[in-house]
């Protein structure tokens, strides 16, 4: 008899994300997760109690180095919802710091020539 196998890829998720975060959609108002908030990591050492898979698997792409919210959700193949509400318990647990985005100074923002480099760049792709 031949024994088939399912993968994730096949299937689709194996937990529904709802579930990841105990039904919650937002991180608690202790932190502001914006999408171009940077996260980096705190402790190196070993995942602290109440870290499972979920938690663990997107500390490990923190610990690659300071990243904004949008990639990491993007490297995690998780919901942006998800990912804040995870982000927000690590945070709570003292293993991730969250930095609000660096804002351009408003006259750099409406610079001509910024904006069709912009516009140059964008096409390219």
């Amino acid at each position: 008899m031949d024994e088939e196998f399912w993968y994730e890829e096949d299937t689709g998720a194996m937990v529904r994300p709802y579930t990841v975060t105990r039904g919650r959609t937002r991180p608690s108002d202790r932190h502001a997760i914006d999408l171009m908030s940077r996260v980096t990591a705190l402790e190196p050492g070993p995942d602290g109690p109440g870290v499972d898979h979920a938690r663990a698997a997107l500390l490990g792409h923190v610990r690659r180095g300071p990243r904004p919210v949008v990639e990491l959700a993007a490297d995690a193949d998780l919901p942006l919802t998800v990912v804040r509400v995870l982000l927000g318990d690590l945070a709570e647990q003292g293993l991730i710091r969250i930095d609000a985005p660096r804002r351009l100074p408003v006259h750099d923002a409406a610079d001509p020539e910024l904006l069709r480099e912009i516009v140059r760049r964008l096409r390219e792709l």
